[in-house]
């Protein structure tokens, strides 16, 4: 017999030469490296979903060509499927070998040292594993298109009973997928969280001072505060520690918070963080700052602990939870809530600040990480309305759909690359990248309300966006970041899961990477507020303080 009989069906169940050839292209460029190392088992599940996505491309583009060619499918050879099997396997190995060399020097920029080697070797079966199940439900989906038109053919044509058929398919699947998955999803989610947030973290004690929401007096009572709350009205420097920093005396810090059961609505929550920050006298203090939290209602402590340092205690800070998701699921579910927190919190503090006399009223800064600086922003306009309404704003990890950031971002000065923009001659907004970094443009003057964006090469919360699936982004295509790999490279489809898979583990990275700001809150207060007899040696002395109470 020879060797080009087309195979028969019982040898080679339903799989197609061009779909095992796009699988394996895909399967081979998932190796290529991304922002973060990847373990086995993260690999395998990227490797298997971009395995299936290019199996299904390829298929499409097979019907796609018969299409105009006007034949039918042609079934491969047994040689055709002989010479498949050796290059896949030479193919993938060279993947795999690059994939572990390139994932090796990630983990050396960013000083990571967890490495499993059974992850690795599980790595393949992980990637096989879940290519089966994806291939499996989609063709359980046109098996089902199948048997509806066929239904359907009693009663009209079969074109009609195609196209009818696979519209109904296609509105099934995206009702099942928004609906009964990832709303149901969001809401067991939001229930367990809900109950964790009633709960207090170890080593947290209600405040004794009456300078702390949830205290004796508050009108903010405890329990309502929520974890996150809790632990940040109980905690920062005290009023001894700042002094020791400082060298100087110094006044005892005020926290005001609201949790999300302080009141039913956002606005109620802003009105009622306002009324005990009046109460504790917090726009009688030299410096306010109005914090946007993460989905959580968590608040970086870095964030206020460096700013309570640099002021030397005489500030109050004020912040209100919006939801009980952790920060990476509120990033892609909570942006309406996170948007409007921001601004209530920061229209209700305005409305009471602006009202003051000019001269007896506290510098206002704003802050945000994450998700709470898309919050932060949302309350102001563009650059002039944050310097007209603000003394300052650090915003650490803002993510791409943050509007200011991409505004910024977009209309940056030719030449500054992107992930270290220059907008305006960075008269008002300006981009760092790393503790004690020189701040670009060097030497141009920076006056009034400074904005500091504190951004990360490595940090996949910021660079994530829909768009890489089609568009390479101009921070791959420039010079890399200090903390990048060189060699990372667009491809359509590829990066856009594979910064996708970076993003749960944005802050499982040492600080300085990924999504992890900490301590370099102290150099980013110490440009914003510019204290008087603040150094060099200072901020790095308060950077270790940060970093042993992390």
């Amino acid at each position: 017999m020879s060797t080009d009989t087309p195979t028969p069906t019982a040898r080679m169940p339903r799989a197609t030469l061009p779909g095992a050839c796009g699988a394996l292209l895909l399967a081979g460029l998932s190796f290529t490296p991304s922002l973060l190392p990847r373990g086995g088992i993260l690999q395998g599940v990227i490797t298997g979903i971009l395995a299936s996505i290019g199996y299904g491309l390829a298929v499409v583009a097979a019907w796609i060509w018969r299409a105009f060619a006007d034949r039918g499918p042609r079934p491969a050879t047994r040689r055709s499927w002989a010479v498949f099997a050796v290059v896949a396997v030479v193919l993938f190995g060279v993947a795999f070998g690059l994939g572990q060399y390139w994932q090796h020097r990630i983990r050396q920029l960013l000083e990571v040292t967890d490495y499993s080697p059974l992850q690795t070797i599980l790595m393949p079966l992980i990637a096989l594993l879940v290519f089966a199940l994806i291939v499996s439900g989609a063709r359980g989906v046109r098996w089902v298109h199948r048997k509806l038109a066929a239904r359907l053919r009693h009663w009209i044509g079969p074109r009609a009973a195609r196209a009818v058929g696979g519209i109904l398919v296609a509105t099934g699947c995206f009702l099942v997928l928004s609906g009964l998955l990832v709303d149901g999803l969001v809401a067991a989610a939001n229930h367990a969280f809900s109950l964790r947030d009633q709960q207090t973290e170890a080593g947290v004690s209600r405040p004794a001072s009456a300078l702390r929401s949830g205290a004796a007096g508050s009108t903010v009572p405890w329990h309502t505060l929520g974890m996150k709350g809790r632990t940040f009205t109980a905690g920062g420097p005290t009023a001894a520690r700042i002094a020791d920093f400082t060298g100087h005396r110094a006044q005892e810090p005020i926290r005001v918070y609201a949790g999300l059961k302080t009141a039913g609505s956002t606005e109620g929550r802003a009105a009622r963080a306002v009324a005990d920050l009046r109460r504790a006298g917090g726009f009688r203090r030299k410096d306010l700052l109005v914090m946007t939290t993460t989905g959580s209602g968590w608040v970086d402590p870095a964030a206020v602990d460096s700013f309570e340092y640099l002021t030397g205690g005489d500030c109050a800070t004020v912040a209100l939870q919006y939801s009980y998701l952790p920060s990476w699921m509120s990033y892609l579910v909570d942006q309406s809530k996170a948007r409007e927190a921001g601004r209530e919190l920061f229209d209700a503090v305005y409305d009471v600040w602006s009202k003051l006399p000019p001269d007896s009223r506290p510098r206002l800064f704003v802050a945000g990480e994450s998700l709470g600086s898309f919050g932060a922003e949302t309350a102001f306009s563009g650059e002039y309305d944050l310097r007209n309404r603000t003394s300052g704003a650090v915003f650490a990890g803002p993510p791409q759909f943050n509007t200011l950031f991409r505004r910024f971002t977009d209309q940056r000065e030719p030449g500054s690359p992107e992930i270290q923009p220059v907008y305006k001659d960075g008269r008002t907004v300006r981009f760092v990248d790393g503790a004690g970094a020189t701040i670009p443009p060097p030497g141009a003057p920076w006056k009034g309300s400074r904005v500091l964006y504190l951004v990360h090469p490595s940090d996949p919360i910021v660079w994530w966006g829909p768009q890489l699936t089609y568009e390479e982004p101009d921070w791959i295509g420039e010079a890399p970041g200090h903390d990048v790999l060189e060699s990372m490279f667009w491809v359509p489809f590829v990066t856009f899961w594979q910064v996708t898979a970076d993003l749960p583990f944005a802050t499982n990275v040492p600080a300085g990477h990924g999504h992890r700001y900490g301590a370099e809150y102290a150099d980013a207060w110490n440009a914003v507020l510019r204290p008087a007899g603040v150094d060099a040696d200072d901020v790095a002395r308060l950077r270790r303080v940060l970093a042993r109470a992390r």
